[in-house]
């Protein structure tokens, strides 16, 4: 069950506004935890055993770490065992079959893969069970007592299967104390509306158009056809995930939590280290607060530096999938990371504004191929396609069909991703403004009753 899809709008989500505000409030947090197993369970029913696995082991792992008079040495052990359980079941699921495959090529085996499909979420509610686990250690939090309340946390389903990843030290308040209210839950319909129009009024449609470019192969693409696909994917998978983060932020209002912002932007960045600040903005803190600190940081000298910088791409490129690419991705921006920490910087500041987006925009389109497909004859096919380096015209009449069919999405896509005033609160909504999102409301669902192309990108990861 997604978000943008008609029985969630007009089954689940009514079902549960229902129960939810209709209960004393003592049991909201079991109505959450219940209702959030059933939209795990509605796609995935055996798989909803592994999270229930996950989220009791951590909850006891949790109940130890408090214990009073609890020797530092036992209580390293108890978080390195919970850690080592939590990786070694996302471990089992997401890369068991990427590891036979090395070992198989590597030693000339032919060990039969597991073939098991990815569970949904599995690497946001991994993630937040080892916050939880770390939070508790370090004394940023204080353990769960209350299982429902935990499970709450780690199912809660407007952010349970694509994040944004939440810490528990950011709502560890809220699962006891916080306030809904007309104008909390107005605010969050709008946030909602916003989220479901870029999912599928912009992303789905700007997606159709990657496909059918993705579909060539491309040692046959025109070098602006290569470059017009690419931008169609930057735009993809930049409205696709950040609209369902502005669901999962509005979803989560309606029922009186805050969650953190996930997107800033990104695409106004002028240069890679600001874009990942405001990209995935929840992935990216979570590295560096529970890995990149930890191993040291920036206070002990570059090379060390550079070694902590490089670990954390690593495994910012492992998260996203178990493949090769995501890693020579993830090395792709750690270099680029480090080169602008050291001195590139302060090169890209004497330069003008408009070069500075440029350069990143560049830099980021490259790192969408090297995401964007697994096997690296295409990713050196594609980059040469968009060098023109692979003997094809600049353009052909296909080239100019595309641009002229998707010109006026094309317009709209860039706006949207420029800086503008902050959407009107709820305080300052107008009739005019109800119209407008009620119109939005209105046609991403007509979209959806006709549509036969409705993918969620980050399903996978």
């Amino acid at each position: 069950m997604v978000f943008s899809s008609l029985l969630f709008l007009f089954l689940f989500l009514p079902a549960v506004f229902i129960l939810y505000y209709c209960s004393p409030r003592r049991i909201r947090n079991l109505i959450l935890f219940s209702t959030s197993l059933i939209f795990y369970a509605w796609g995935e029913p055996v798989y909803i055993v592994i999270m229930l696995v996950s989220t009791l082991a951590d909850y006891f792992f949790g109940l130890l770490l408090d214990k009073p008079k609890l020797s530092n040495f036992k209580r390293k052990c108890i978080v390195a065992v919970s850690i080592v359980f939590s990786l070694t079941l996302l471990s089992y699921f997401k890369y068991a079959d990427f590891l036979i495959q090395n070992i198989n090529a590597l030693f000339g085996l032919d060990i039969p893969l597991t073939e098991l499909p990815l569970p949904i979420g599995i690497s946001f509610y991994t993630f937040q069970s080892m916050s939880y686990i770390i939070d508790v250690y370090r004394g940023t939090a204080r353990a769960q007592r209350n299982w429902i309340d935990f499970g709450a946390y780690v199912a809660l389903f407007p952010q349970l299967v694509a994040g944004p990843i939440v810490k528990y030290n950011t709502i560890a308040e809220q699962l006891h104390n916080r306030s809904e209210s007309i104008e909390l839950f107005a605010e969050g319909i709008r946030r909602f509306t916003i989220g479901l129009a870029k999912k599928v009024l912009l992303a789905n449609n700007i997606g159709l158009l990657w496909d059918s470019i993705s579909s060539s192969h491309p040692g046959s693409l025109p070098m602006l056809t290569a470059w017009l696909g690419i931008i169609a994917f930057a735009f993809q998978i930049y409205f696709d995930f950040s609209g369902y983060s502005d669901m999962a932020i509005g979803l989560g209002l309606m029922f009186g939590f805050r969650f953190n912002e996930n997107f800033n932007k990104p695409y106004t960045s002028q240069s890679i280290t600001d874009f990942w600040r405001r990209w995935h903005i929840s992935l990216g803190s979570w590295f560096r607060e529970y890995v990149y600190i930890p191993l040291g940081g920036n206070r002990h000298g570059l090379l060390k530096q550079a070694r902590n910088i490089l670990i954390v791409w690593l495994l910012t490129g492992f998260w996203h999938g178990a493949s090769w690419n995501f890693i020579l991705w993830g090395l792709y921006f750690g270099i680029i990371l480090m080169i602008e920490k050291w001195w590139g910087l302060k090169l890209l500041s004497a330069l003008p504004r408009w070069v500075r987006h440029v350069y990143a925009i560049i830099l980021i389109l490259v790192g969408w191929v090297l995401f964007a497909f697994e096997t690296p004859s295409l990713i050196v096919a594609y980059l040469s396609a968009m060098a023109g380096f692979n003997d094809q015209p600049l353009w052909n009449t296909e080239t100019g069909y595309f641009f002229y069919t998707n010109a006026v999405l094309l317009f709209v896509l860039v706006i949207v991703s420029l800086p503008k005033k902050q959407w009107a609160r709820t305080s300052e909504l107008s009739l005019l403004h109800l119209v407008w999102y009620g119109f939005l409301f209105l046609l991403a669902v007509a979209y959806l009753v006709d549509a036969t192309f409705n993918p969620f990108l980050y399903f996978r990861f």
